[in-house]
């Protein structure tokens, strides 16, 4: 069982602005949530007892936020002070605090329900069964909210493929278990997670479950702007 995760909340949302001048957006409104606070409690029912947040802009917002509010779980923050480390350096300058043990790592600007619970938990299962060292949740880009995505990856019984940029149609959801042997051979930089799963896919490692949900993605102004109003909020 995963009892760890992290929360990528460190980067600029420059797509979101001018509502992230003053807010970083992990902490837009949706609804009577946050992103954040969404993210969290989505962690909550899955069975997380810890998480790690890294945070970088806007950080004393994201820290006062986190204090002031008592969620459910052991929370850690981690903070890129002089730069930020982009997704990959961001979880390795945090690894630390996972003892060697796999862990689970989400995105908060996916919204999040419990209608999750059932596919997430089907690919810790199968993380486990397959003794594999990452697993992601993809989902159709045809179930994306967002039409603009080309697509990360294809899909075969179970293994991630990345073949040039033409009909991949698979997105990255922002929900994935991995092991931090990983990222034995990393360095503190500014690195993309992608460095990580493209090593993986040369070795036939990195392995995928599809999502069959729906897929509402907070991309840019626009489409949070849409998407408050597809929610009646």
């Amino acid at each position: 069982m995963i009892k760890k995760a992290m929360i990528l909340a460190a980067g600029f949302g420059t797509r979101l602005r001018p509502l992230t001048l003053e807010n970083p957006k992990p902490l837009l409104k949706f609804g009577n949530q946050t992103l954040l606070s969404n993210t969290i409690k989505f962690l909550e029912i899955f069975g997380i007892k810890e998480v790690v947040i890294n945070v970088h802009y806007l950080k004393e917002k994201l820290n006062k936020y986190i204090t002031n509010n008592n969620f459910n779980l052991k929370i850690k923050i981690v903070e890129e002070k002089n730069k930020i480390l982009d997704t990959g350096g961001g979880v390795f300058n945090a690894i630390k605090y996972f003892s060697n043990e796999p862990f689970l790592i989400i995105n908060p600007d996916t919204i999040w329900s419990k209608n999750y619970l059932n596919v997430t938990k089907k690919i810790e299962k199968f993380f486990f069964k397959k003794k594999n060292k990452c697993s992601l949740l993809v989902v159709n880009k045809k179930k994306s909210f967002d039409k603009s995505f080309k697509g990360d990856f294809n899909l075969k019984n179970n293994l991630i493929l990345k073949k040039g940029n033409d009909n991949l149609n698979y997105i990255y959801t922002g929900f994935q278990i991995i092991k931090p042997e990983v990222f034995n051979d990393s360095k503190l930089e500014i690195f993309s997670i992608n460095k990580i799963w493209n090593k993986l896919i040369k070795n036939k490692e990195l392995y995928g479950i599809e999502s069959g949900e729906d897929f509402f993605h907070i991309s840019n102004l626009d489409i949070y702007k849409k998407l408050l109003k597809k929610f009646k909020y």
